[in-house]
């Protein structure tokens, strides 16, 4: 199919853009799509989950037979306490990796769980590489599973998948991806990245609305996880297996959501796929943080590791900026940003997903401009502070 530009639209009646990861900005046809009412069990609605499996397994490319698509009722948080619990065996344990809140969360799940883990900390500034890994798993042989975030969006870093695959199976062990803000717009093929599961969420890159997760995983795996979870409403097995058996979820679906996904989906598919979408959101990136560069702000990461899903710059030191009149501002210029979700400086995020384009993204460095001339803001430089742990921990 030949990819076709997205046709990006003012949001739904006068609404702000969402500069979020997730939940995003959405097209008029997603919305609409959520007016007919379904019925869980009829077999129009079990089409519609069929269909939805399907396209998501496709987004693979080569090696996807391996796989398949198991949808989890709730949020994306449900998803991933689904996938841990479901495929990380009682007697298992778990080597987290973590650079943000996500990598954090998933050992907090972890500890929930009762499950053993070693957590590896990169802060907030640097992302785990394939030889610290490599390292730890040759000290300890009793660890059987990695847990990696693809991209934390605490920070807007994108992590190096495919070096801590390589060495996670060199070691003979199984690797779980949290894949929540990047899969659809990031590749993830099985060809090229090792993994035993991966989990996403339909109101990311997709650009649908939350509802519901999704687990991807070897079917080999979904076949192992027979009674390894701990809870009735989060196993990926009894999921997978009620839907291979019936072709119904095991209980209510969000068909509204499904609905809607569904439409999101084949948006993206006319888009060009990952590979279309990704590229938006690229450009979205790049023209956002060069103006925002231009009026002084300074992004937490260096450029190799800037995601193309959502961007943390630090707050300025000018005494003159209070985020929460920052925001406030944004928003009645059109443009709800996200707070800042740093342990050590004080940050803010801006997306780069959802119905946008660049031709937005300049919208809102415009924006910005304006709003720091109404606060009095001479600078947007941060702390010296900030920029000395930044160089420090990034050498």
């Amino acid at each position: 199919m030949t990819a076709s530009a997205p046709q990006i639209e003012p949001p739904f009646l006068g609404e702000p853009y969402l500069l979020t990861p997730g939940p995003l900005t959405t097209s008029y046809e997603v919305k609409q799509s959520m007016l007919r009412d379904w019925g869980s069990w009829d077999d129009d609605f079990r089409a519609m989950t069929c269909d939805m499996r399907s396209r998501l397994l496709a987004l693979l490319g080569e090696g996807a037979g391996a796989f398949d698509c198991v949808p989890m009722q709730g949020s994306g948080s449900f998803a991933v306490e689904a996938m841990l619990a479901s495929f990380i065996p009682r007697d298992g344990k778990a080597l987290v990796l973590a650079n943000g809140a996500y990598g954090l969360r998933s050992a907090q799940t972890l500890q929930y769980l009762g499950r053993a883990y070693q957590l590896l900390d990169k802060g907030d500034y640097l992302p785990p590489r394939g030889d610290e890994v490599a390292q730890i798993l040759a000290n300890d042989l009793s660890i059987t599973h990695v847990v990696a975030i693809h991209c934390e969006t605490s920070s807007g870093i994108l992590n190096p998948v495919e070096e801590i695959s390589e060495a996670v199976y060199a070691a003979g062990r199984k690797l779980l991806i949290d894949s929540m803000s990047a899969f659809g717009a990031i590749e993830l093929k099985p060809s090229q990245i090792r993994y035993e599961a991966m989990v996403s969420s339909a109101n990311k890159c997709i650009e649908g609305v939350p509802g519901f997760g999704f687990v991807i995983a070897r079917k080999e795996e979904l076949e192992a996880a027979k009674g390894n979870s701990h809870s009735l409403s989060l196993d990926v097995h009894a999921q997978w297996a009620h839907m291979e058996k019936t072709g119904q979820w095991r209980f209510t679906p969000p068909t509204h959501v499904v609905a809607a996904f569904l439409e999101a989906l084949k948006a993206h598919e006319a888009e060009g796929g990952v590979a279309g979408r990704g590229g938006r959101y690229t450009r979205n990136r790049d023209v956002m943080v060069a103006g925002m560069r231009e009026l002084g702000f300074e992004t937490l990461l260096q450029n190799r590791w800037l995601s193309p899903i959502i961007v943390t710059f630090f707050c300025p030191a000018d005494a003159n900026f209070v985020f929460g009149r920052f925001y406030e501002l944004m928003k009645e210029k059109g443009f709800i940003i996200y707070p800042g979700k740093l342990t050590v400086v004080d940050s803010f995020r801006v997306g780069c997903i959802g119905q946008m384009d660049e031709h937005v993204m300049r919208q809102v460095v415009a924006a910005a401009k304006e709003t720091l001339a109404e606060m009095g803001v001479a600078s947007a430089a941060p702390p010296a502070a900030a920029l000395e742990e930044r160089a420090k921990l990034a050498a």
